[in-house]
């Protein structure tokens, strides 16, 4: 089966409609890969990207782009570079009001077992008790 890497520019059109002739042509290609006819990747650094897209040029909020991201790591056909990393970033940008790339750092740290970081980042470091922000 050919393997297909997805841009986030496809997401976007998907999610937000805001072209709806593009928005069913990504449509169909989602169904192709929930029926085994083509294999989509993509990567986490896709979804950041797509976050950031929904949250600055369309005004949306994180309890709004959560489950969409969430939609995308659980398509049939559809396989996300350190999906399950960015599951775990998700929790913390929804739940802990984090931005989602320090959102992705704790849970890059959480994964690796590393409990220390160094930042002036006060703000949303400060919002994961299990990590400790050290300033150098």
């Amino acid at each position: 089966m050919k393997a297909c890497f997805v841009d986030t520019n496809l997401f976007v059109r998907y999610l937000t409609d805001d072209d709806a002739e593009k928005a069913d042509r990504v449509e169909a290609l989602l169904v192709e890969a929930s029926e085994g006819r083509v294999r989509l990747v993509t990567a986490d650094l896709v979804l950041v990207e797509l976050i950031w897209v929904l949250e600055s040029s369309y005004d949306m909020k994180p309890g709004e782009i959560t489950p969409m991201i969430r939609s995308i790591l659980a398509t049939p056909g559809v396989e996300v570079i350190n999906g399950a990393l960015m599951a775990r970033a998700l929790d913390h940008y929804e739940g802990k009001n984090i931005d989602i790339v320090d959102g992705y750092i704790a849970a890059s740290m959480e994964k690796l077992n590393i409990t220390d970081v160094y930042s002036f980042d006060r703000k949303h470091f400060s919002r994961i008790a299990s990590l400790k922000r050290i300033e150098p």
